[in-house]
């Protein structure tokens, strides 16, 4: 076969490609018609879960499982807009890691709604203006989001997703060089993980802290002088050239993300739940707490502790673990913890990252 031999065999299997994206637009949408009548969430965030999951550990040809996965999030994205488009607040102005990090979990079909603050992204959720939101948690360098585990003690909604972005740090400016460079803007996250890098190559250069990487690269726009510490995606969206990529100090940076909504997700097999509980100032209380879980064979991949804010010099804890609440191991551990604890809250339990 010949060069146009090879691309006519492209283009037919490009409209049988086509053809069965179009039957399975149908069907979603049937199964829209389907949601509506009975009342159920559209978002069904553990049916996805196992679909990525079916089809990732089935690619064994050319396409990399990651490429499949991407691919089909495009696709669920697209036939989930026709159930019903979603809204998804994240922390704005748009290019923003959590811009990013929503965009690989719902796609680029869904409707992105910025919020000027982690608060009020929950606020979004809570007052129903957006069916999500995408938060971040905790970072790989810089520890945990104390904003994000202070709002979950609070509020209602629910943890019904996690994801874990690489978070790659790139300079960005209009300056032909960096001695050009007067003024370095970031968020504070983002100056933090690149202060070795800044220390080396721009130690006289003053930082200025900005509510975001994004709104940094704005500013960056404006101002031939100034350079920001943000991401690729910030640079395409506000057309700042990357002056140099990669300048994060630790190079396994990332950032875990949670999809906060009001709907429970169901079990999918491999799951996480997120607990909160405040417990008696005595010795061998988080012993005796934590026990029931160890005995149960119940996985902790995450413990951290906040300051009660009602209660001084007394502290809640924010546990992760492996498994479901309907798994009747998790059910009887937290059943356990219950009268372990002064409070317990359940989080949610959701497919895991």
């Amino acid at each position: 076969m010949d060069l146009g031999d090879w691309r006519t065999r492209i283009n037919n299997l490009d409209n049988q490609i086509l053809n069965l994206l179009t039957q399975r637009a149908e069907a979603a949408q049937a199964i829209g018609d389907l949601k509506r009548r009975q009342g159920t969430p559209s978002y069904v965030p553990e049916r996805e879960a196992e679909i990525l999951r079916r089809l990732s550990a089935a690619a064994t040809g050319p396409i990399p499982p990651e490429s499949v996965e991407a691919i089909w999030r495009e696709i669920l994205s697209a036939c989930r807009r026709l159930e019903l488009p979603l809204t998804v607040a994240f922390l704005g102005p748009p290019a923003t890691f959590t811009h990013q990090a929503a965009l690989q979990r719902f796609g680029s079909s869904a409707r992105y709604q910025p919020a000027r603050s982690i608060v009020d992204i929950f606020d979004d959720v809570e007052r129903g203006r957006a069916h999500h939101g995408v938060v971040p948690v905790e970072n790989s360098t810089e520890g945990a989001v104390n904003v994000t585990l202070d709002r979950l003690m609070d509020s209602e909604v629910v943890i019904g997703g996690e994801l874990y972005l690489d978070v790659t740090q790139h300079l960005l400016s209009h300056a032909a060089d960096l001695r050009d460079v007067k003024r370095v803007l970031s968020h504070p996250q983002g100056l933090a993980q690149c202060r070795g890098w800044l220390s080396r190559h721009l130690a006289d250069v003053p930082t200025e802290e900005i509510s975001s990487t994004a709104a940094a690269a704005e500013l960056a726009a404006a101002d031939e002088t100034a350079a920001a510490i943000a991401s690729e995606l910030a640079s395409r969206h506000y057309g700042v050239p990357v002056l140099r990529a990669r300048i994060e100090d630790n190079q396994q940076n990332a950032t875990r993300f949670l999809v906060i909504g009001r709907d429970k997700a169901g079990a999918t097999g491999r799951d996480k739940t997120s607990i909160l509980f405040a417990m008696q100032n005595v010795p061998g209380s988080l012993f005796r707490i934590l026990e029931p879980f160890a005995g149960a064979g119940l996985n902790l991949t995450k413990i951290e502790s906040r300051p009660a804010k009602h209660r001084p010099w007394e502290y809640v804890m924010f546990v992760d673990f492996e498994g479901h609440r309907v798994m009747p191991e998790v059910a009887r551990v937290l059943d356990g913890l219950a009268e372990r604890t002064l409070f317990l809250k359940v989080l949610g339990s959701y497919p895991a990252g």
